[in-house]
């Protein structure tokens, strides 16, 4: 996808857009390895009880989280939230 997106040139992609994605050919982007790694752990046995968050692959210690798991199971750290309607005292979700 990088490859079609350099391809396309600046005036298709946008001259920004196109510059990061050139800098990232060229420094080498995140190993495939990385996310791979991310979802072996979370289909294994050792990331039991871990579940409701969004991890990055990159830029989150997911590999020490079953340390940290009763900690984690009380905090909403890594966790989204749905914002609806009533949550802030409107009723457009009212039927």
């Amino acid at each position: 996808m990088m490859a079609e997106l350099i391809a396309a040139g600046p005036e298709a992609v946008g001259a920004g857009f196109y510059e990061r994605m050139k800098k990232i050919a060229d420094d080498g982007a995140t190993p495939l390895e990385t996310g791979a790694a991310l979802a072996v752990f979370l289909a294994s046995a050792v990331s039991d009880g871990i579940t409701g968050r969004l991890l990055s692959a990159v830029w989150d210690p997911w590999a020490d989280l079953p340390a940290r798991r009763d900690e984690l199971r009380k905090s909403d750290v890594y966790t989204l939230r749905r914002i609806v309607p009533s949550d802030r005292g409107l009723q457009w979700d009212r039927k």
